[in-house]
């Protein structure tokens, strides 16, 4: 058999004053994107997405509300024959692997379509051969290489502590999805005090990033980890508050309440979303959206891992499966994250225009998750990291003293509507 012909690229352009690389054209070393809807297989891509999007339109239609089928599905349990207290805890089974598996699909997915974002934003292909359509299985491959990997503690390494840490970084996660809405009346527990729960547990998994940092036996996984402490203590303040002023809108804690309060339109086509009230809306969008980055530990804000300096940071010394969980407590409050922009802002299950009501709100709700999810990735590949100092500077001294300011702004418009000139 003859060998495959090389492919030869072009050289690259060089700046004769300085020797540097030009900036020419973006699409060095090859020129496939540069038109490349002439591409049919950039066309068939297209034409899957489409098909795609269509297939989960048509699913929503023929499958409707998915909280109905929850109820069914209850009814039918009473229904077998079992006493009620067996079938309230096979329920609460029932709804705990529905939330550990939307938590592994999400990290499956989120990955790849991270690698797929980047791949795209660097004039590149990513993952195009595991599985057939676009490298589709390249994850669950990763998956497979991570269970079989061995499992290695460092010598040096606290054994106990060593262990314990990445299920103490993720089991709160795992929690906080409790009260999330998925759709209208569609999650595992309904809770008044649904928000204060989310962010009570959410805090949680700063001790499993301490916890890994410090049993490492490794100076640069304990700076990792006491970087980690600093940001995402420091981090929680604003993000807290850049929601207080849709606390004051709803007038509740309850994420379904917050979800209703939502629901309308102005004008008969303008959404009531709290992200379109004017001024507070915006900045309480932002802030949130940009503490989530950094509890995250997102780039620009992803100080503890900071590979130019602390290698990996606090998940140096470990592997295998180990490993693979910190990344899925990563994805999963991203996941968290977006659902919560959407809740609080973007109307949750509510449709963006009146003559679109009749699509399920799940998959309303999945898609400006879905939008938020790759606003994160989005950020990764756009701006750079920031210095220590530059981090906790922009925190103490921009997000939360604006954060208070908004919060007084909000305090105006709930004044305002009170006297009759609100927005409601």
């Amino acid at each position: 058999m003859t060998a495959p012909e090389k492919q030869v690229f072009p050289g690259p352009v060089l700046n004769h004053h300085s020797g540097k690389l030009l900036i020419g054209t973006r699409y060095w070393p090859t020129e496939i994107w540069r038109r490349p809807w002439s591409l049919p297989r950039y066309r068939a891509g297209a034409l899957w997405l489409v098909g795609i999007i269509l297939g989960i339109a048509a699913i929503g239609f023929g499958i409707g509300e998915l909280a109905v089928w929850g109820e069914k599905i209850l009814v039918w349990l009473g229904r077998c024959g079992l006493p009620a207290p067996a079938v309230a805890w096979v329920w609460v089974l029932i709804k705990l692997c529905c939330v550990i598996g939307v938590i592994v699909a999400n990290g499956l997915w989120a990955v790849w379509w991270e690698r797929k974002i980047s791949a795209h934003i660097q004039s590149r292909m990513g993952p195009m051969y595991a599985g057939g359509f676009h490298g589709w299985a390249q994850t669950i491959f990763d998956t497979i290489k991570l269970l079989l990997k061995e499992d290695v503690t460092p010598a040096a390494a606290d054994q106990a502590m060593h262990l314990l840490a990445p299920i103490v970084a993720i089991a709160p996660c795992i929690i906080a999805f409790a009260p999330v809405l998925f759709g209208n009346e569609l999650a595992a527990a309904k809770l008044d005090m649904g928000v204060l729960y989310i962010f009570a547990f959410a805090s949680i998994s700063v001790i499993g990033v301490v916890m890994a940092g410090w049993a490492s036996g490794n100076k640069y996984s304990l700076l990792g980890g006491l970087r980690a402490a600093a940001q995402i203590v420091s981090y929680e303040l604003p993000r807290g508050f850049s929601i207080v002023p849709v606390l004051m809108f709803a007038g509740s804690l309850d994420l379904a309440v917050i979800d209703r309060a939502q629901a309308g339109y102005w004008m008969g086509c303008i959404p009531r979303w709290f992200v379109f009230y004017p001024v507070v809306g915006q900045i309480a969008f932002l802030f949130f959206l940009i503490a989530s980055v950094a509890e995250t530990n997102r780039t620009p804000f992803d100080i503890p891992e900071a590979e130019s300096e602390l290698v990996a940071g606090f998940h140096t010394e470990f592997s295998g499966m180990k490993w693979s969980m910190f990344f899925l407590m990563e994805y999963g409050y991203v996941l968290l994250s977006s659902f919560l922009l959407a809740v609080f802002f973007l109307g949750g299950g509510a449709s963006p225009l009146p003559w679109l009501v009749g699509i399920p709100s799940w998959i309303w709700m999945l898609s400006k998750a879905m939008l938020m999810m790759f606003v994160f990735l989005w950020f990764r590949w756009t701006f750079p990291r920031l210095r220590v100092d530059q981090l906790m500077d922009f925190n103490w001294k921009f997000l939360l003293p604006w954060s208070f300011a908004n919060i007084g702004l909000a305090g105006v418009l709930v004044y305002l509507h009170l006297r009759g000139w609100g927005l409601r």
